[in-house]
């Protein structure tokens, strides 16, 4: 049943993804492109784009768009369901345990500890939107792309948000 599969892949990804949306992009993507091949890993990676750009949780806008492509307007609730569930039931139940352990080292250590399990999740996940998107577009639109993302971004202080429509707009007028 599409919408039992739809909700088990967004409660998973968003079970495990502690941090928030950082820590749960690499987990839906191994969901619905690798485990489920409900989207191809360009496809996933225009949708992130995408979402970027847009205010908002980006767990959420990947949850209602993925499950709307998949299972309509019910597959989208389904997935926003199965994204929200897990904070919103950690939160209630764990909201009288804040104070008592919030100086824990033990509670701090922990967290630390998460961080570089994020980071290399999100290392492997731009490493192969990189061997995508230099099949898809070839070396040189790929370098030029970069190039301008960096210099716009980090030189001339352009929100990350115009650098993507920016792409997005290179990318449907020479790369289509």
């Amino acid at each position: 049943m599409i919408y039992l599969e739809i909700f088990w892949s967004f409660l998973i990804a968003n079970l495990l993804g502690y941090g928030g949306g950082p820590a749960t992009i690499p987990l839906i993507q191994i969901e619905v492109v690798n485990e489920r091949d409900w989207m191809t890993l360009s496809e996933f990676g225009d949708l992130l784009a995408i979402a970027n750009a847009l205010p908002g949780p980006i767990a959420t806008k990947m949850a209602g768009f993925i499950g709307y492509e998949v299972g309509g307007v019910i597959g989208s609730i389904v997935a926003l369901a199965a994204t929200i569930l897990p904070s919103a039931i950690a939160v209630i139940l764990l909201f009288k345990f804040v104070n008592i352990f919030k100086d824990s080292p033990k509670v701090k250590l922990m967290t630390k500890s998460v961080q570089p399990i994020i980071a290399i999740l999100l290392a492997v996940m731009a490493y192969q939107f990189f061997l995508t998107a230099f099949e898809n577009s070839g070396i040189f639109h790929l370098v030029l792309l970069a190039l301008l993302s960096y210099l716009t971004l980090s030189r001339m202080k352009v929100h990350p948000s115009f650098v993507i429509i920016g792409a997005l707009l290179y990318g449907g007028i020479f790369l289509s």
